[in-house]
């Protein structure tokens, strides 16, 4: 059971290497302030009626204007913000940021495009805004650390020599992280 346990972990260890890396340099990055750039390029649109606090139909009309530019729509979630005395649409994905805003009167918009940078599509990724088959991965790699971090402590259990540094590395770090979560 126990090198059963120890090849289970070192397995799944070196399977979610690339994403644990992943989550912990654009994590430990965002935290200093570094969260990537991106370039942005600004479209006025004619309307044939004004801009609706609707989602559904400010989505319509955000799809329409990319496709009409060769652009795919963002991978995330859209919602409606107020901004000032109207609304916005922000819809937001691993590669691109979308807004779309009251124009200067009732008949245009403007739609603005925020193609991300390469550190920054791995920011988007770290915050959920990927598609589908990224965020599966992420949970898999959730309780693939779950997992490693469970095994890891068993196997330190289970070894005499290991034992008492396990526990009292486990008292002193649940006392730190509650000492350092009410100290913030």
């Amino acid at each position: 059971m126990h090198r059963l346990l120890v090849r289970w972990h070192m397995l799944v260890a070196a399977f979610l290497f690339p994403a644990i890396l992943l989550y912990l340099l654009t994590g430990a990055l965002y935290t200093w302030g570094a969260k990537g750039d991106y370039v942005t390029t600004d479209h006025v649109i004619a309307l044939s009626a004004p801009l609706r606090d609707d989602k559904a139909a400010l989505q319509a009309i955000v799809v329409q204007e990319l496709a009409m530019r060769d652009i795919t729509p963002p991978t995330g979630n859209a919602t409606v913000k107020p901004a000032g005395d109207s609304f916005q649409l922000d819809w937001s994905g691993s590669r691109r940021d979308v807004t779309l805003e009251p124009g200067e009167n009732a008949t245009s918009a403007k739609l603005i495009v925020k193609e991300t940078g390469w550190h920054r599509f791995f920011v988007q990724l770290h915050k959920a805004k990927g598609g589908t088959p990224f965020k599966i991965y992420a949970a898999v790699l959730a309780l693939g650390l779950f997992f490693l971090v469970t095994s890891g402590l068993v196997v330190a259990l289970r070894v005499p020599n290991m034992r008492r540094g396990a526990a009292v590395a486990s008292v002193v770090g649940l006392a730190a992280f509650v000492g350092i979560a009410a100290a913030s």
